[in-house]
């Protein structure tokens, strides 16, 4: 329980990257919303399969320990992405795992290097894509969207089958926080405010 489904999202888009051939030599991964269940996850998977990530938080002055344990490279400041930018950016990454949407994908996209690939699976700040067609018809980059609910079962088991083998135990420990069903409003306010980071499994039984 401690993948999840977050677990599985994460897993499902390094897949549509490394399907899209963005490899470890085409340059840096980005992840943003990257203290969060899919953003934890992914950083793992990445750097476990030879990947140097980027991390993109709200709480770098918090996190940076956390996030450079689960394998972070780099970590930037989310403000960085998060206000309205210019349609196209410099160069900075190959690829890019986003579960924030909204401006924050929209800089994501402006700053991916040509023939890249930004794998997209959440909307944190919003549901709207402010940007331009111009990451796409100058840079030829590839917007690919992650759905975890209708994805085909052929897929959903390669995604698992690769989270057993890829996914380090140990890694996945280290962001997993455990909690009693008594705790579950407390964790749903701290969710809201940001303040809980990477997995929390609910012992439902207690």
């Amino acid at each position: 329980m401690a993948i999840g489904t977050a677990g599985y999202t994460a897993m499902l888009a390094v897949m549509a990257l490394q399907r899209l051939d963005v490899t470890p030599a085409s340059g840096d991964v980005l992840v943003t919303g990257a203290a969060g269940g899919v953003g934890s996850v992914a950083i793992a998977l990445l750097a476990g399969l030879g990947y140097r990530v980027i991390a993109s938080t709200g709480r770098r002055e918090t996190e940076s320990g956390y996030l450079s344990g689960l394998g972070a490279a780099e970590i930037i400041d989310r403000a960085e992405l998060s206000a309205p930018g210019r349609p196209l950016a410099k160069e900075r990454w190959a690829g890019a795992v986003d579960s924030v949407g909204s401006h924050t994908l929209a800089n994501v996209l402006a700053g991916t290097r040509y023939d890249g690939t930004v794998a997209a699976c959440g909307l944190a700040q919003g549901m709207d894509l402010p940007a331009s067609v111009a990451p796409f018809i100058l840079r030829g980059i590839t917007l690919a969207g992650i759905d975890s609910v209708m994805c085909p079962a052929r897929r959903r088991a390669e995604a698992w089958a690769r989270l057993a083998k890829d996914l380090d135990l140990t890694t996945l420990d280290a962001m997993t926080g455990h909690a009693v069903l008594a705790d579950v409003p407390t964790l749903g306010d701290a969710i809201l405010r940001g303040e809980v980071r990477g997995r929390i499994v609910v012992d439902v039984n207690r």
